[in-house]
Parts: structure tokens; C-alpha cells; sequence
């Protein structure tokens, strides 16, 4: 909401030496978010003054159209001679009033005016836009026309009002009613302790059966219905300056003069109307649900098909508006047009001005489902006075009356759904309770009655908030009230104690160490949104039945590309990973843990929980029965060189061995034995890919997947070539951990080294052989590594060698030959039986 401050002390008599900063200051300390404070006319010096057009010479030796004027400025040039000008624009004609800027002004942007010659011609000045000035658009695109009635010679700039401070508020959610002048005036003077000038504070005529005729069928939806016919209307008025001036500086760009009515009312007094041309309007009008497929032309020229939950106003024809979105093209007030053969100007003489009150979720809902945000549609969302709505038809009345020339039929139609005042109960203690402060009865009473709130009782209070406030409908936001207005920075601070002996849980210690080895390894953390686009599925190469398609969906997604919640990381982590690459940067090498979901097997609805007691566990599990299973992941992503070339060596690209190894060092942090060996799944190439398995109570259970992506994957999301990733379900390594990391044990005695060769079918998994390995070696066996794969013809066609080093040690002695090698005959024997391997050579 932009507020200027001129307008602002209309209503509040604000100190005469406070400056914008100094209100800016006022309002946040109530609560109110002023982001900035803009300085209208900075950088603008006159002289500045009305002219009027007295001749025009067209300059055709030029590439564009360009005018030769002269401008009759009265005494403001010191001569009194017509003013010489320059000028491209086509708006103007001669006997126009317009605005010069004489040599020696400044415009904004430090654009000096003076004398030169151009296009051949002494130019002496410059005929102003409404741009040029800092104005904003006005709707002509082109030079500023004023009124025939403006003095020559008079100062532009306070005509104009370019000097003007106007305040930028946020409003959040809550204060919808600061989405007015009214309600920001109401703010101001309770924060400066000075009376308020209601502007809505208007005699208004009392409702009758001779108004314009009106019928509400759903008054769930539309509780209050005001209508008022002014009829006689001049189609040649055009808004005032002052009018114009005031609706620019909010924001908002003049359109016609009814249009600015209604516009220039729904600012003061936060009540949104909607004028229809008489004429065009046919029959009743009424207030109802839409029917499924009906269709409405908005007056943005778009053609909507409206959904049975669309609340919309209707004539005898069907649908003529969104109600409290945006009316509808087959009423919009018409411009005035001249007949080229009569001369006579023709436009909207008779309108009808709608003041109604709609249910916020209902606009709120129909605004987003047509994507159609308005000015009306973020004020009814928010909350809007219903009392204000008669006020609002009768100061709209009374500005047609007075600047169109209008007259105001007696006919008042006012439809109104019975309702209950709402009151709330509260100790008149609360407050006190809720900030740690004892501000007293009297001082709690009091600020409730600022905000405009009745309050009757002692120690409890019955408080019945005013119209304005529909947020006010609980204890806690009456405290907040009083808290705000007694100023938050008078709140003590105090630290709270935390019981002594709590610290982080074990699962959240791991993923804190999961974190920092993978740092430690290079990776750099990349969290992403958890949203995703089910087409990403199709891009990773998923089977049909894959179940990472199943996804929980959003009923109201940030962005409607990516509706859905994410079933795996890796669509978030290579979309950075391709911006990166994007943007210059090759080398990569990104991580993330983070949430994935997957959809309860059985959907069903939420349960309400009591507010007056603590849930039992019953009523907790069926709250959670209905949510989504959402286990932690982890995963990485590689890209470019992993080891940097330099005078120490060639460095080397990553690879799918990086991912795999990523995987076992998560596995080694979380305590957990990892089963590597060849798989095939989704988006990873199937000769370089790895199935990563734990033992969870005694069942193996496949846990995630690393390797080099599939070309086609990497090609239909845009990565380097080459890209590795790996996956893996942390919450399922946790649950296989064997407890906690112990540090090893370092033994005082020598090692004793075995090298072992074995000849294994090509298909046999090295990670295979090496399980037999170790577990035939027994608790002797330190270590043993892979360090060599040899095929050839010595081998065998068919078959391949693995060289394994084996180091042996026991922590009480110093093992001998016969030990070492015996352990050695015993693992080689447990790995012929299971792999078929046989010793090389033997």
C-alpha cells in the first residue's frame, strides 16, 4: 500500500515538522511493515509553469515528425514574449494548456533545461510529460494536457503536487484494513495519540424499495449488497488533477473519470466497488454460485470458464462479473467517443455503484483458480470492513454528483444477511500473561479501545472487536494489541533456560557427521526446494511402474510446474549441478540429505485435535496416518575433474567409482556394512552402475545406487557428459548401523601381508569375491584390497583375474607364517565354494 503523506493529513493532524522518516519511525514501532519512504520531486527545480500552445509549425525535413511551438508562459519568462519550443509529441494542439519547463529547471534524473539549437531551431524549454516529471503514466503516453481552466503562467510543480513524500507499506495478511488510507490513518493516530477524521463517517440515506432491484441467493457468500444509480452523467468529464495526482502516487494509473471514482474511494476507505453501465446491465442483478462451464469475458478481454465454486454477479443474461475479482466486458463503463459528423460526444450518462462484502476464502479461492489477482481480490482476501459498504456507494455518489455533473437517484437498495456480533472473552490479566509485563486493567481497556474495539466487564472482559478487524477472534490477538501498541521494544528479554543433559539425537548426530565427512571429501551442500515436476520422472528414464512416480501432490503449489513433492534428490541436485555448469563452473562435485515422500498406502483426511486437553496417542496416530512416509536421503553429484591438474601431477576426472566411494564412506560414518555390487535402475548407465544393499534385521534390503548416469539421462536434462550420482535411504543405514562408531584399536604387533590371485568367471563381482575373502579369513584379517584385474589369453576366454592383498594382525602376538597362511588357505577356500574361483597358476 502507498501512501502519501499529503493525503495521509487529511485525516490525521500529524505534527506540521513530522517528516516521512518520522511517520515511517511511528508506524513500525505499531506494528506496521513501512518498507521505504519515497521522496516525490527530488531532483526537480523549477521555474516550472502553465502555458498555452499558440502555434504549431511542422518540421518535415527530418527522419521523424517534429513541431516548432510557441507557448505563451505570461510573466514567467521575465519577458512576457511566447516561448519558442522544440517538440516530438503529437498529443497536443493549438489553444492546449501544458507544462514548460523554462530554462534553468532541473527534471529528475539531473536533466538540465536550457537553451539550444536543434533541428535547426532555437528551442527555449521543454513542453513536459507526465514521465519527464516523475509523475508515472497517466494513459496518454505523451505530453501532459491540463485543463482549459489552468492560469497561464502558474506554477506547475504545486499544481501538479510533484513534491510529496509517499510511505510503502507491506501489509501483511492480518491488516487488511490497512489496505486503505483510512485504516493507515487509524494507525498514525493512535501511534501519535491524535483524533482521527473518519472519512466513512458520512450521512447516509436509509434503505428502500424503489432501489436498483438486487438478489443474493447465496448469502454465505455475500453477506452484504449495496447498489446506488446516479443517472445524467457528462461523458466529457475527465478526472481532476487533484484526483488523478492522488491516484498515481498510490500507484494506480487514471483511467476515466467513474473508473477513478471507484478506484480513488476503494483507497480512502478500503471498501471495493464496481460501477456497470446502466444501460448494459439487463434485469436484476443477483449474486450466486456459478454453473460449471459457464463463461464470463473479464474486463481484461480474456474469456473464462467459470468452476461451480466461483461466486459471480449476474443480470437476467447470465454471469456479468467475478465478484470481488474483476467485472465483466458486457457492462464496463464506456468510453466517451465523438461523432466525426455531429460532434456530439457519446459515452456511459447512467450507472449503477455496487458496494458489496464477499466471503474472503471464496474470492481467494476463485482469484487463484482463474489466476486473476486485483486490486479488489487481495482487499477482500485480507478482510474487509461490511459496515463500510453503504458509506462507500455514498461518498462514490457524492463524486459523480459533484465532478460529473451526475444526479443521484433516491432509490438505496441494501441487501443484508442477519449476523451476530462477534465477542470475545478474555481475563483482563491475559495480556499481562502473555508478555511477562503488568500493564493493568485500565492500561488494557484503554488500548483495546484505540483499535476501536467495546470492552465491557472487570477481571474478565467481554470485548466485541469492530468491523474492521475480522482478525481479532481470539485472547491471544487482543494481548497482541495491547502488546504492540505499548511498543515491543518495552518487552523484557529474557533467555530461556534449557533443561540441562539434552542434546542432539543420535539420528541427528549422524546426519550432522554424514555432513561433515562429505565436506571433508569435497563435496559442497546444495539444498534444494522439494518440489518437482512429474515429468522429471520421464527425464531420469523411471519404469512405468517405478514407485518413485507416486507422488504426493499440492493443492496449492508455489509454482505449477512443479506440483509435487519429491520421491528422490536427484532432479533438485542436478538442476544445480546444470546451473553451475551453466555459469562457468565444470568442476563439481555438490551434496545434499534432505526429506523425500511417498504417499501412505491408504489416503484419508487429517483429524481436527482438541485445543482443551493433550491429544491421546489414539488421536495423535490418526492425525499422522494420513501423512506421507518421508524418509531421509542423502546424495551427490560429479561433474568435471575430481582431482585438479598442477605441478603435483595430471589430476584425473570424476568417475562412477567417486559415487560409489561416496557411498561407502556414508555407510562407514553411520557405522553400517555396505553391499556393493553391479545393478541396473532408473537413470544410471546400466555397465556402471552400483546396487548398494545393507542387512537390516537379518533381511538385505536394497537401500539406493551409484554410478555414471545414462547418456540419454544426462542428455535430456542437460549435464556434462560423464555426470556420476549416488543415492542412498540414510534412515535405512541408520537402522543398520551396529551401534556406535568405535575407534579402531591400533596394535604394537607387525602386520603380515598375503597377496592372493584368483581366477573368476568375468561375471563374478569383485565385491562378491572379496565378501567370501573376508569372511573365510576370519577375525585375523586387518584389511584386504583389490589392487589388480588382469583378462587376457592366459586366463581363459571367459574369465578374469583379481589380485587381492591381505593383511593380517592380532592384537596379543605376532602371528607367524604358518598362521597367516593358513587363514589365507581358508579364505581362498570359502571363496572357491561360493564364486568358483581357483588360484592362478595352480
Amino acid at each position: 500500500m502507498r501512501v502519501p503523506l499529503s493525503w495521509l493529513r487529511e485525516y490525521v493532524d500529524l505534527p506540521a515538522t513530522a517528516t516521512g522518516r518520522d511517520v515511517q519511525a511511528k508506524l513500525i514501532a505499531a506494528g506496521l511493515e513501512v518498507e521505504a519512504v519515497e521522496q516525490l520531486g527530488a531532483g526537480l527545480t523549477g521555474p516550472l509553469v502553465v502555458g498555452q500552445v499558440l502555434t504549431i509549425e511542422e518540421l518535415t525535413d527530418f527522419k521523424k515528425p517534429i513541431r516548432f511551438c510557441t507557448v505563451d508562459v505570461g510573466g514567467a519568462n521575465g519577458t512576457g514574449e511566447p516561448q519558442e519550443i522544440i517538440c516530438g509529441a503529437r498529443n497536443f494542439a493549438e489553444g492546449d494548456k501544458v507544462v514548460v519547463a523554462l530554462p534553468g529547471a532541473v527534471l529528475p534524473g539531473d536533466f538540465r533545461i536550457a537553451e539550444r539549437k536543434t533541428y535547426g531551431r532555437m528551442s527555449r524549454g521543454m513542453i513536459c510529460s507526465g514521465d519527464e516529471l516523475g509523475m508515472g503514466d497517466d494513459g496518454s503516453h505523451g505530453i501532459i494536457v491540463l485543463p482549459p481552466e489552468m492560469e497561464i503562467g502558474t506554477d506547475a510543480a504545486q499544481l501538479l503536487e510533484l513534491y510529496d513524500e509517499v510511505l510503502d507499506i507491506a501489509v501483511t495478511p492480518d491488516r487488511g484494513y490497512c489496505l486503505s488510507m483510512r485504516g493507515v490513518a487509524r494507525e498514525a493516530a493512535t501511534a501519535y495519540g491524535l483524533p482521527l477524521r473518519d472519512p466513512a463517517l458520512l450521512d447516509v440515506p436509509a434503505p428502500n424499495s424503489y432501489g436498483y432491484p438486487v438478489e443474493v441467493t447465496d448469502p454465505a457468500g455475500c453477506d452484504r449488497f449495496t447498489a446506488r444509480t446516479v443517472v445524467g452523467l457528462d461523458p466529457e468529464a475527465r478526472s481532476p488533477i487533484w484526483l488523478r495526482r492522488r491516484l498515481q502516487k498510490a500507484g494506480m494509473r487514471p483511467i476515466s473519470l467513474a473508473v477513478d471514482i471507484t478506484n480513488y474511494v476503494m483507497l480512502e476507505l478500503g471498501q471495493p466497488l464496481h460501477a456497470y453501465d446502466r444501460t448494459r446491465v439487463q434485469g436484476t442483478i443477483g449474486v450466486r454460485r456459478a454453473e460449471p462451464g459457464e463463461k464470463i469475458t473479464t474486463l481484461d478481454g480474456v474469456k473464462r470458464v467459470l468452476d461451480a465454486g466461483d461466486l459471480v454477479i449476474t443480470d437476467d443474461r447470465g454471469p456479468i462479473g467475478l465478484a470481488g475479482v474483476m467485472g465483466g466486458a458486457d457492462t464496463e463503463i464506456a468510453d466517451s467517443v465523438t461523432d466525426p459528423e455531429t460532434g456530439e460526444v457519446r459515452g456511459t450518462t447512467e450507472v449503477v455503484i455496487e458496494a458489496a462484502h464477499f466471503d474472503a476464502v471464496s474470492i481467494a479461492r476463485t482469484a487463484r483458480r482463474h489466476k486473476l489477482s486485483s486490486e479488489a481480490s487481495r482487499r477482500f482476501e485480507r478482510g474487509v470492513d461490511p459496515q463500510a459498504a453503504a458509506a462507500a456507494a455514498q461518498r462514490t455518489v457524492d463524486l459523480l454528483v459533484l465532478l460529473a455533473g451526475g444526479t443521484a437517484e433516491a432509490g438505496v437498495t441494501e441487501v443484508v444477511a442477519p449476523s451476530a456480533p462477534r465477542t470475545v472473552s478474555m481475563p483482563a490479566d491475559h495480556p499481562d500473561r502473555v508478555a511477562g509485563v503488568a500493564y493493568g486493567r485500565e492500561t488494557v481497556v484503554r488500548r483495546l479501545q484505540e483499535v476501536g474495539c467495546d470492552v465491557y466487564g472487570q477481571d474478565d472482559l467481554v470485548v466485541t472487536p469492530p468491523s474492521w478487524r475480522p482478525d481479532l477472534a481470539h485472547p491471544n490477538d487482543l494481548a497482541e494489541e495491547v502488546i504492540r501498541l505499548e511498543g515491543y521494544e518495552n518487552l523484557p528479554s529474557t533467555l530461556p533456560q534449557p533443561p540441562s543433559g539434552r542434546g542432539l539425537t543420535a539420528r541427528q548426530r549422524l546426519h550432522r557427521r554424514v555432513g561433515r565427512v562429505l565436506a571433508g571429501a569435497g563435496y559442497v551442500e546444495a539444498p534444494n526446494y522439494p518440489f518437482v515436476s512429474e515429468q522429471v520422472f520421464d527425464q531420469l528414464g523411471l519404469a512405468a511402474d517405478d514407485p518413485n512416480r507416486r507422488v504426493v501432490k499440492l493443492v496449492n503449489p508455489l509454482s505449477d510446474e512443479e506440483p509435487a513433492m519429491r520421491t528422490t534428490l536427484l532432479p533438485g541436485l542436478l538442476g544445480a549441478l546444470r546451473r553451475n555448469d551453466g555459469r562457468g563452473t565444470h568442476d563439481l562435485a555438490l551434496f545434499e540429505t534432505g526429506l523425500v515422500f511417498h504417499p501412505a498406502a491408504e489416503s484419508g483426511t487429517a483429524v481436527a485435535l482438541p485445543v482443551d486437553r493433550r491429544p491421546t496417542d489414539e488421536e495423535i496416530a490418526r492425525l499422522n496416518a494420513p501423512l506421507p512416509e518421508q524418509p531421509r536421503h542423502v546424495a551427490v553429484v560429479l561433474a568435471g575433474a575430481r582431482e585438479q591438474a598442477g605441478w603435483w601431477g595430471g589430476g584425473r576426472p570424476s568417475d562412477w567409482a567417486d559415487a560409489v566411494e561416496a557411498a561407502r564412506t556414508v555407510a562407514r560414518e553411520a557405522g553400517a556394512e555396505l553391499i556393493v555390487r553391479q545393478g541396473q535402475y532408473g537413470p544410471w548407465h546400466p555397465g556402471r552402475c552400483a546396487e548398494l544393499a545393507v542387512v537390516v534385521d537379518g533381511e538385505e534390503r536394497i537401500v539406493g545406487h551409484a554410478g555414471e548416469l545414462h547418456p540419454r539421462v544426462v542428455k535430456a536434462l542437460h549435464l556434462p557428459a560423464r555426470t556420476s550420482a549416488m543415492e542412498l535411504d540414510l534412515d535405512a543405514l541408520e537402522r543398520a548401523s551396529a551401534g556406535a562408531v568405535r575407534a579402531p584399536r591400533i596394535s604394537t604387533f607387525p602386520v603380515a601381508t598375503q597377496d592372493v590371485a584368483l581366477v573368476v568367471a568375468r561375471d563374478v563381482p569383485s565385491a562378491e569375491v572379496g565378501r567370501a575373502l573376508r569372511e573365510g579369513a576370519g577375525e585375523l584379517l586387518e584389511d584386504i584390497r583389490l589392487f589388480d584385474v588382469f583378462e587376457g589369453e592366459q586366463i581363459g576366454e571367459g574369465r578374469k583375474s583379481l589380485a587381492y592383498a591381505l593383511r593380517f594382525r592380532a592384537a596379543d602376538r605376532t602371528l607367524t607364517v604358518e598362521e597367516a597362511s593358513a587363514a589365507r588357505d581358508a579364505a581362498v577356500a570359502v571363496a572357491a565354494e561360493r564364486t568358483g574361483a581357483v588360484l592362478r597358476g595352480a
